[in-house]
């Protein structure tokens, strides 16, 4: 049902996973993860539209360039070109977390060709939020070791906002953790450089806004995000927390199934 890809593209090769046919969906995950955040959404997902699940450039299977050149408006040109490359002239976006921060950008930059977005536990990233993240992050951020400790000391810090137990989630973060190296935690900053507030009001797609409730670093500021996109809407998701697109695959599915379900409709 999942069809596996690697695009070239003009910054390199991207690595995407294809599920259904139809009306185009691209979704984007969060730093460090790779498309396996989607693994179980994108075969709902294809039973209606034709899903497709891409590793950002410098995580997952896509090319590594060198540091430095990262920033949301880069990611969100080569998440375009990804599209170009596969022949699709327009598309839904659905992000979570950091990709929900591309969505946001290729909504505004390419308007004519994002038909509809879901942002899912976006951070709303304005002056305010640039100053309290000035410092490179400390999410994800530790130093590799020869005795393996970094990978406890990842499996650490990401715990507390992973369902209690679920080993299976970790996991599968450690993995993609390991293949981002230094952008495990440089996704972060390059977040936190992103200039979005004035970049919000030029969204003129319809917008749906996920907000997982027991995600503490997003659902605090869901009101404040929602009020500088015109027309969009909120719908929560109790108890859902950070890796909610994994934890909650079904809900998950069914609130982008929806959404795009009523657009399409109109």
């Amino acid at each position: 049902m999942i069809e596996h890809k690697y695009v070239s593209v003009p910054a390199g090769t991207i690595h995407c996973a294809i599920a259904g046919t139809g009306r185009p969906v691209l979704l984007l995950h969060q730093t460090p993860r790779s498309w396996d955040e989607y693994r179980d959404v994108l075969p709902l997902l294809g039973k209606h539209y034709q899903a497709i699940a891409m590793d950002t450039i410098g995580y997952g299977d896509s090319s590594k360039p060198q540091l430095g050149n990262d920033s949301i408006e880069h990611w969100a040109e080569v998440a375009m070109s990804l599209l170009d490359a596969l022949g699709i002239a327009s598309a839904s976006v659905v992000g979570h977390h950091t990709g929900a921060v591309i969505a946001t950008e290729m909504a505004a930059a390419y308007p004519q060709r994002i038909k509809s977005a879901v942002l899912s536990a976006s951070a709303l990233v304005d002056a305010t939020f640039r100053a309290r993240h000035s410092k490179p992050s400390r999410v994800d951020n530790v130093v590799r070791k020869a005795d393996g400790t970094h990978l406890t000391e990842l499996w650490s810090i990401r715990q507390p906002w992973y369902p209690e137990g679920d080993i299976d989630l970790l996991e599968r973060f450690i993995v993609d953790a390991i293949k981002a190296g230094p952008r495990a935690s440089e996704g972060h900053s390059v977040v936190a450089r992103y200039v979005m507030e004035t970049r919000l009001p030029l969204l003129r797609c319809p917008v749906l806004i996920i907000a997982p409730t027991a995600d503490p670093h997003t659902y605090p500021v869901t009101g404040a995000l929602a009020s500088s996109i015109a027309g969009s809407r909120i719908v929560e998701v109790p108890g859902g927390m950070i890796p909610l697109p994994d934890q909650m695959p079904e809900q998950f599915a069914r609130l982008v199934i929806d959404f795009l379900d009523e657009q399409q409709a109109r």
